[in-house]
């Protein structure tokens, strides 16, 4: 043999024996009782570590983004606020170095939604050509965004007699989306251009732009006077810091069975988020620290009472009028607006 491979058949021995590209931790993985990868909040299950022998590892911490898990006699408590899609990890130590262990776990809803249907309370004319894509309320006066390239506006309505008081257009090549208003801004998205626009809550003048981070597409806004919730078609409803308008976390969208994904329009309301369900005549009632679906509002009948015309589409758009204490809803190219209260359905 000679010297060459030698020295080479040496360096190889010597990183295997330090680890070479193996990483140590793929000889642990975290097993849960039942051997189930789903999960409810408040759940006690058991859970360890063991190796590929079947070895139980001693002395293991249990967290969820950076939170860590209580665990009781080797029972592990979930209870923390993140639902959804989440990764379970491990960490301990074996043979003096630190080693973390992931599982990929679904956390649901501790409970089921409750159902609640709606009593209409007045009907007002709507813009028959508006493909309504928000609502909201600043004091008495109903901002309303429409979509379609060629036909996407933010406006300013008198909601009692559908009148367009204001309103300023965006470019052709957007798709408008979501509004939501905070302080003297208005914030409005667009659809797969990646882009959302801040304007002047009087005027309407355009005050500038940004760009979506991590969020696929832009659905719907709302915020709580501190945030601005930001939906994109997916299981996710999106944190924004009005700031910067940076995506700052997440929440997802739960039922006690499964994650959810159709959250289209939003409005915020008393720590709770209402989001008109996409393609359906349904409206979620959400938690908005943890993304829990707590109800579900049956809107069914209200497209009947619309004029059917070809163009005609599903119900869209909800916005909530604190001083009457009721919420408006209408849909896209209705020829009316709703104001409704939501109760439950006995």
């Amino acid at each position: 043999m000679s010297s060459l491979k030698v020295i080479v058949g040496t360096i190889a021995l010597l990183f295997l024996a330090c680890g070479g590209d193996q990483d140590p931790a793929k000889n642990f993985q975290i097993e849960l009782q039942g051997n189930s990868n789903s999960l409810k909040q408040d759940d006690t299950v058991k859970v360890w570590v063991e190796d590929k022998e079947g070895n139980t590892v001693p002395g293991v911490t249990y967290s969820i983004n950076g939170r860590e898990l209580p665990l009781n006699d080797d029972e592990l408590v979930i209870k923390l606020p993140d639902l959804g899609n989440q990764l379970l990890q491990a960490e301990f130590n074996w043979e003096g170095t630190s080693l973390l262990v992931n599982k990929k776990i679904r956390i649901l809803a501790k409970n089921p939604p409750s159902l609640y249907t709606y009593e209409i309370i007045n009907e007002f004319p709507h813009d028959i050509r508006a493909f309504t894509q928000g609502l909201e309320f600043y004091q008495d006066t109903l901002y309303e965004s429409t979509g379609r390239k060629g036909a996407s506006y933010i406006r300013k309505v008198d909601y009692k007699t559908g009148e367009i008081l204001q309103q300023a257009a965006l470019d052709n090549t957007y798709f408008g989306e979501g509004i939501t208003i905070m302080d003297d801004t208005a914030y409005q998205l667009s659809w797969q251009s990646g882009t959302g626009f801040m304007y002047d809550r009087e005027s309407l003048s355009e005050k500038g732009k940004f760009q979506y981070g991590k969020s696929k597409e832009g659905w719907g806004l709302c915020n709580d006077g501190k945030i601005i919730y930001k939906s994109d078609g997916t299981e996710k409803i999106w944190k924004l810091n009005p700031e910067t308008l940076k995506e700052e976390g997440f929440i997802q969208i739960v039922t006690n069975k499964s994650v959810f994904n159709k959250a289209n329009e939003l409005e915020y309301v008393n720590g709770k988020i209402y989001a008109n369900v996409w393609q359906k005549e349904s409206m979620m009632i959400i938690d908005a620290e943890t993304g829990a679906i707590e109800g579900v509002v049956n809107f069914g009948g209200l497209k009947e009472r619309v004029r059917q015309h070809r163009d005609l589409d599903v119900l869209n758009g909800v916005a909530y009028h604190p001083e009457r204490e009721s919420f408006f809803v209408t849909g896209k190219n209705w020829d009316k607006l709703f104001e409704v209260r939501i109760k439950p359905k006995g």
